[in-house]
């Protein structure tokens, strides 16, 4: 049973480890800019896939140029472009805000694949679709309310979001595009995704940089301590080598909808580390759970 759910599960692990790292990445944001951060846990992610794949003997396989197209266009999107936005997001609207935009990458991802690559969903995985973006836009609703800062740039964090929510979902589809036609393995289309990813994030910061010294004379140089550096590679470690690596298993095994609204789980696996750290979770908290849970039942059709 197990095997015939790996797709959903590796969704769902995935969901999980990014849940964990954003509590330590909404606490990094405000020391490191997200141009910065982006870059480096893509570099950390690269060097781990680079050494597991050469312990493995896993050697690329041949693929035709349209697989690979599709893989470096989806880490363009999907990590160079939205996560980055998706961090800048994070920083003028705040976690919750910037969480609840995003639930709509699930349908979007949906209807795109829909349209493009003919994939139909039953009206059961449908259900189960809306009642876990349900139960997770019930859950960060709340907390949102009760959230009074980061409203001076609200108008350029909603279109920042946007952007990741574009970005994200054109990464998935272009990802279960190459992943269904290819033979490619998820380690290698992970790898190909960050090195596009991290190639225009170098370009990016070039040009950030460029136009720095135009306006100031000078560059700024940040300067990260190693605890710091430390803190990041642990952090990228779960949560872009394994949970992108995860995400790529989901992408390959089940339907593009179904895997990003599993995916999209982190706002509930975040609730536990809240209470961990002493906050209050309402009574409205854990209803919103639980029918986020029935949803994904029934995309589990168990």
């Amino acid at each position: 049973m197990l095997e015939q759910y790996k797709g959903e599960l590796a969704a769902l692990l995935a969901a999980f480890l990014w849940a964990a790292a954003s509590t330590v990445y909404s606490r990094l944001g405000p020391m490191i800019p997200p141009l910065e951060l982006n870059l480096l846990k893509g570099v950390v992610a690269i060097a781990f896939l680079i050494l597991t794949l050469a312990i493995q003997g896993e050697w690329l396989p041949d693929l035709n140029w349209v697989a690979i197209g599709f893989l470096l266009t989806s880490g363009i999107f999907g990590i160079g472009i939205g996560d980055t936005a998706f961090f800048w997001a994070i920083n003028l609207l705040g976690a919750r805000r910037t969480l609840l935009l995003k639930t709509l990458t699930s349908p979007l991802v949906a209807l795109l694949a829909l349209i493009f690559l003919q994939e139909t969903l039953t009206p059961t995985d449908w259900c189960g679709i809306l009642l876990t973006l349900l139960g997770i836009a019930w859950v960060i609703s709340e907390r949102v309310s009760a959230t009074t800062d980061t409203t001076n740039h609200f108008l350029q964090g909603i279109g920042w979001a946007i952007v990741a929510t574009l970005g994200d979902a054109t990464g998935a589809i272009l990802s279960r595009a190459a992943l269904t036609q290819s033979n490619i393995i998820p380690m290698w289309s992970t790898l190909l995704r960050l090195s596009a990813g991290v190639l225009v994030l170098l370009l990016w910061l070039f040009v950030k940089r460029r136009g720095a010294e135009e306006q100031n004379g000078r560059g700024e140089i940040n300067k990260f301590s190693p605890k710091l550096l430390g803190i990041i590679a642990i952090t990228a470690f779960f949560s872009t080598y394994l949970g992108i690596f995860l995400q790529q298993i989901s992408l390959k095994f089940t339907a593009a909808g179904i895997a990003q609204t599993l995916g999209a789980n982190s706002p509930l696996f975040v609730l536990p580390f809240a209470i961990w750290m002493g906050d209050k979770v309402s009574l409205r908290a854990f209803l919103g759970v639980l029918v986020a849970l029935a949803g994904v039942w029934l995309l589990f059709k168990v």
